[in-house]
């Protein structure tokens, strides 16, 4: 038997489009698991669903679905359930920038908007696929893998960045509560705190932060995309069972530099 065999394992990725979420989503699809992407931009669902196919037996689906939208969120579950009958993982994954504003400059919407997608997004989710992980468990199937796309400036200070830090820190949040709220069903909830990683919202910014971030990161060197193809697995898989509650660093060392 493979140590890491997923098969037979359904997976939800929101945002599993591009960046982080892809790469996950790859070694969900590798490790034999069955993963449905949720995200909003139609063209790059199908990419990823024309790559996905490629690296497996796997069935992958891709859903249309703004995670702020809880309708969009409801029936994005409902589809994958008519799929795949159940969901074992959930990685709530779609997060956008910040506003890139210091304090004094930001304005309500901006700040209204980033706070929707990182920490509402993720609580809808949560509750949709829970109430499904939950039913399970009351018929005598047990157990759910909650794990969220944190960052590092979740814990850490970065110029400009209030709004997303604040985000990302009520995820870290949510992850805890969850975990304590649903231990009774064998649910685990952990978030991951990534660093800086090459995606399209770190080409986005100002260069001068990725050159600021090469210096500051212990190991030299931004994080590499085909190890979250593990880290997925890992926190997918029974190995993770009893690991709840936590926010993990994923940065090269970033957050003790």
């Amino acid at each position: 038997m493979e140590l890491f065999d997923l098969t037979g394992r359904v997976a939800v990725v929101t945002g599993g489009n591009g960046g982080l979420g892809l790469g996950m989503a790859r070694g969900l699809v590798k490790a034999g698991a069955n993963v449905a992407i949720w995200a909003r931009n139609a063209e790059k669902n199908t990419e990823a669903l024309l790559e996905l196919r490629t690296l497996g037996t796997s069935q992958v689906i891709a859903l249309a679905c703004d995670v702020v939208d809880e309708a969009q969120v409801e029936e994005a579950m409902g589809r994958t359930l008519e799929t795949f009958g159940r969901v074992d993982a959930c990685f709530a994954n779609a997060g956008i920038a910040g506003s890139g504003t210091a304090i004094p400059e930001m304005e309500a919407e901006g700040w209204d908007r980033v706070m929707a997608v990182n920490a509402r997004g993720p609580a809808l989710t949560y509750k949709h696929v829970t109430r499904h992980m939950i039913e399970r468990a009351k018929e005598g199937d047990p157990g759910g893998k909650l794990i969220a796309t944190s960052s590092g400036q979740s814990i850490m200070g970065v110029n400009k960045s209030s709004d997303y830090a604040a985000s990302k820190a009520a995820l870290n949040g949510l992850t805890r509560g969850a975990a304590f709220e649903l231990a009774r069903y064998q649910i685990t909830a952990n978030a991951l705190l990534f660093g800086f990683y090459e995606t399209d919202i770190t080409a986005a910014a100002n260069p001068k932060f990725a050159e600021w971030m090469a210096k500051r990161i212990p190991l030299r060197r931004p994080g590499d995309h085909a190890g979250l193809e593990g880290l997925a697995v890992f926190f997918a898989s029974p190995h993770s069972d009893y690991i709840t509650g936590q926010s993990l660093p994923v940065d090269g060392g970033l957050c003790i530099s």
